[in-house]
């Protein structure tokens, strides 16, 4: 699957007219999965305003390229941050209600190896925290924004809770993979700010 994420920040005024012409402009794009919501509270950096589009090919996407970027030259769109990356997710038998989407930038030089084990580090906290109902980590082909993302990291969880507590508060989360995260420990290869939004589903995402 081929994936397309952005994250609008979008003035107080205009959200409604915004979503709804982002949802309007998504439908036209032929992506096999088509997400437009507003982010719920205790994101960082997450935006106003989500949007995440699943096509089977790169070139579904870039057919429909220049529509959805003509759309977020909206005036009204303060800031994007966003990344397109390839990837297949994995997913367990639960049904989730909420998405949360992870924008992170590895620093530069990091060798392979190192890199290699955050990322395995990272792909373990689905069979810890099962609050989380299917997952995808990607690296980035196409960064947009603030940052030169270097990795997507995507979950489904049950429900709020358990990504604000479930998830965030487990050991696995705190205790192994938040050192690479922590400019005060001596492993960290994180670079901040990262971006971290999340929204109300009613259908899987990440499929």
């Amino acid at each position: 699957m081929y994936s397309v994420t952005r994250l609008l920040d979008v003035a107080e005024q205009d959200r409604e007219r915004v979503l709804t012409a982002v949802r309007a402009v998504a439908a036209t794009t032929g992506a096999q999965c088509r997400l437009a919501e507003p982010t719920l509270p205790g994101g960082r950096n997450g935006g106003d305003v989500l949007v995440h589009l699943r096509f089977g090919a790169e070139s579904q996407w870039h057919s429909a390229e220049a529509d959805f970027a003509g759309l977020l030259n909206d005036p009204a769109i303060i800031a994007i941050n966003g990344a397109c990356y390839s990837g297949a997710a994995s997913r367990t038998s639960a049904t989730g209600t909420v998405y949360r989407t992870l924008l992170l930038c590895v620093l530069p030089g990091t060798d392979g190896g190192t890199i290699a084990r955050f990322e395995d580090e990272l792909r373990l906290m689905p069979r810890y925290i099962k609050a989380i109902t299917a997952w995808q980590l990607s690296r980035v082909e196409q960064a947009v924004g603030t940052q030169e993302w270097t990795h997507v990291f995507e979950q489904e969880f049950t429900d709020v809770e358990g990504l604000t507590g479930a998830y965030l508060m487990h050991p696995i989360h705190w205790a192994v993979v938040d050192r690479w995260f922590d400019p005060e420990c001596p492993e960290v290869i994180v670079r901040n700010p990262v971006c971290h939004s999340f929204c109300a589903i009613t259908d899987p995402v990440l499929s």
